[in-house]
């Protein structure tokens, strides 16, 4: 039966490979990326880690080549003693080794959360000045070198669609989807409606969107300081916890040991 199921195993991984779904080179996997990977997982590596670091493709098929391994150790450790149980529990912890890294990354980005959400106003403040300049896509192209390193991948994709010709609001709103900080759609519908507008009126729209920035720097400061806020109270609530609950014990121990007396 084992041998039956092997067998089909190795049918399938041809079938897959025949069609070109899955290849011998980690590089060529893009079906199989756009399948099985998270939305949010590029956008999460590359907060972390830079876009200069790692390949999200080639971690991502890192992430899937490591659980299989760990199924596939598990089945022949235990392929003696072979069971339906025995191949769940490896298919289990497989899949709990392919997901591990991802949960990490989400746990990384909620702990920063307040600081790459601060990422988006900052650059679209320095953003600001170049468009008094220039027009939005040049002012977006000139500004990918002096970006965070979260956005330069996404900017060289949104000013790449633009120079191809497409005069949408789509390449904006595929960024805002890519990165979802906080209001983020709502500042690339603005920055798209200031590339559309007329020269006469850029000043006015320029205006308008100085001020969307402010208030989403003012936003993010907020933030930031309510979360040192709460850290800091959390901290004293701690110490104080930690401090009565050592003093409490002290004077139960100096109960009982008069009590003993």
């Amino acid at each position: 039966m084992y041998i039956e199921m092997l067998l089909v195993f190795i049918i399938a991984i041809y079938v897959l490979s025949v069609n070109n779904i899955v290849s011998g080179d980690i590089s060529t996997n893009n079906k199989l990326c756009n399948l099985l990977k998270e939305k949010d997982y590029d956008f999460l590596l590359i907060a972390k880690y830079g876009d200069r670091v790692y390949n999200p493709n080639e971690v991502f098929m890192k992430r899937i080549k490591n659980g299989i391994l760990v199924s596939v150790a598990l089945v022949f450790v235990f392929l003696t003693q072979l069971s339906y149980l025995g191949i769940i529990m490896a298919l289990v912890l497989g899949y709990i080794t392919y997901k591990m890294p991802y949960l990490s990354l989400r746990k990384w980005y909620k702990t920063h959360l307040n600081y790459i959400d601060s990422l988006l106003p900052y650059y679209l403040k320095t953003l600001e000045v170049l468009i008094h300049h220039y027009t939005v896509p040049v002012a977006l192209a000139r500004s990918i070198d002096d970006a965070p390193e979260v956005f330069r991948p996404g900017l060289r994709r949104l000013v790449e669609k633009i120079e191809k010709g497409d005069s949408s609001i789509d390449p904006y709103m595929d960024f805002a989807k890519e990165y979802p900080v906080r209001d983020s759609m709502r500042m690339m519908r603005l920055l798209y409606r200031l590339g559309l507008g007329e020269q006469e009126k850029k000043h006015e729209q320029l205006t308008s969107f100085s001020k969307s920035v402010s208030s989403l720097q003012s936003k993010a400061r907020e933030m930031k300081y309510k979360s040192r806020l709460d850290s800091m109270e959390r901290r004293t609530m701690t110490m104080m916890v930690v401090t009565g609950g050592g003093s409490l014990l002290l004077l139960l121990i100096s109960i009982f040991m008069l009590i003993s007396i």
